[in-house]
């Protein structure tokens, strides 16, 4: 029987690599982003026998459960939620920095993470299912008055700790580290730095291990 994945922030970039790594996998997709339109792009290239996409502002913690609801209605479980929905920010530092741009990443970044596990965690204990956070080389080291590193530093905390609560009942949880990655997150191309389908890899490296194995961090970097 195939597995359901929940991938948030599916429409572009690590989110779309991991959702067409997971169906040549033969996982059922539940994808949600803001772009309707990139969305069923998707879902047309993957197949609608495996994937569903309903389109939701990660931010909201009804349009999230929404999404969570009606694709475990339309599939019948969830074996995996990946909270994948991030952004950045254009002014950097703490004295310069714009507070509306931070409210909007931080409603993302932080709350967007913890709607999503709100709401899949009831669904992921009837499978003693897995968790898996993008969070970020940022997240684990210092960047001078970034806001959003500090975003990252929460969704890696929270992963550790979203990891004991979930052991509780042999659930898996995966925080997913990578360095730059070459994404439309960036104005510019970066293609000297990692590829969405090298943190697709480590996504499905981590779902795939043993049951017996959680893999609680994946850290990667650019080799060059």
């Amino acid at each position: 029987m195939s597995r359901v994945m929940l991938i948030t922030g599916a429409s572009s970039g690590i989110g779309r690599a991991v959702a067409k790594q997971a169906a040549a996998d033969d996982f059922k997709l539940i994808l949600t982003a803001r772009r309707e339109n990139l969305l069923n792009e998707l879902v047309e290239e993957i197949g609608s026998d495996k994937a569903w996409a309903l389109a939701a502002d990660a931010s909201s913690y009804d349009e999230v459960g929404k999404v969570i609801e009606q694709g475990v209605k339309h599939w019948g479980s969830l074996d995996v939620a990946f909270a994948n929905a991030g952004v950045g920010i254009n002014t950097p530092g703490t004295e310069k920095g714009d507070p509306k741009e931070w409210e909007q990443m931080l409603a993302i970044n932080i709350n967007g993470l913890l709607w999503t596990a709100k709401h899949s965690l009831p669904h992921l204990r009837e499978k003693k299912g897995h968790f898996i956070i993008t969070s970020s080389m940022a997240g684990r080291s210092y960047h001078s008055g970034s806001i959003y590193s500090s975003s990252k530093w929460f969704a890696y905390g929270f992963g550790l700790n979203l990891a004991q609560e979930m052991s509780e009942w042999n659930g898996r949880c995966t925080t997913i580290c990578p360095g730059m990655v070459n994404t439309p997150f960036f104005n510019d191309p970066k293609p000297d730095k990692l590829h969405p389908d090298d943190v697709a890899d480590a996504v499905m490296h981590a779902v795939n291990a043993n049951p017996r194995n959680n893999i609680r961090e994946i850290f990667l970097m650019p080799t060059f």
